[in-house]
């Protein structure tokens, strides 16, 4: 997470731009986490309304948790995986064109300084400084011209972030059935809910919104997904 007071000294300048953290978890936890609670939640609703045994809720429920997190995190890997190999595709066909168009490929990269705001020497200073890193020169295009960033995805990350936050949010439904308390499935409605709420406010943390606004959004999502599931789980009874 970035420390909203970070220092500025020019060691603590140095290692933030050497390592910088890209898009980060934050959307693969919220994926996960958001779709494990409802998935879950769906298989305890069906059971449920069909009157089946808490065993066939837990029995089913573990087989989601456990098939339907890893084809999320597969599906997430996959599509983080594309988004890596067009990066890394228009990262060589930016490479190709710097060699076979070296004119051309200053001309946008004048361009593209030119509408951040410099001008005149001081942007004929910077073109001829940075047409000499041919890294910095590839990141800036990308940026400019595609409106990529220069940190490339994680495939593999991702989607072992998205299979813990599924495994996490999805065994939450089935909690009360695992423990065997009363009314359990009324147990595991609120602690479904509860849990959208808790995961709109761990989001907070990375917004702007106040923790309550973003947990009420969250919740507000999460409970219409829970509501069609209980809907669907209705009609086998």
């Amino acid at each position: 997470m970035i420390d909203p007071n970070h220092g500025h000294s020019e060691a603590e300048i140095a290692a933030r731009l050497a390592a910088p953290p890209g898009r980060g978890d934050l959307r693969d936890v919220v994926y996960g986490a958001i779709d494990g609670a409802v998935t879950t939640f769906a298989i305890v609703a069906g059971v449920e309304g069909a009157g089946l045994s808490p065993f066939i809720v837990l029995a089913l429920g573990f087989a989601n948790v456990l098939a339907d997190g890893f084809s999320m995190a597969a599906g997430n890997y996959s599509a983080t995986k594309a988004e890596l190999d067009n990066i890394r595709r228009i990262r060589r066909i930016e490479e190709d064109h710097i060699a076979r168009f070296p004119e051309g490929e200053r001309a946008e990269l004048r361009a593209i300084l030119a509408s951040k705001g410099l001008s005149g020497a001081t942007l004929e200073d910077a073109t001829d400084q940075i047409s000499q890193n041919r890294r910095a020169w590839i990141d800036l295009m990308l940026d400019g011209e595609y409106g990529l960033g220069s940190v490339d995805p994680h495939p593999m990350r991702a989607a072992l972030v998205t299979f813990a936050a599924f495994l996490v949010a999805g065994l939450v439904p089935m909690l009360p059935f695992l423990l065997g308390l009363e009314n359990a499935f009324a147990v595991a409605a609120g602690m479904t809910l509860a849990t959208f709420f808790g995961i709109g406010t761990l989001k907070s943390v990375w917004s702007l919104s106040p923790w309550w606004r973003s947990g009420l959004e969250t919740l507000a999502v999460g409970g219409v997904a829970a509501a069609i599931a209980y809907y669907v789980g209705t009609l086998f009874g």
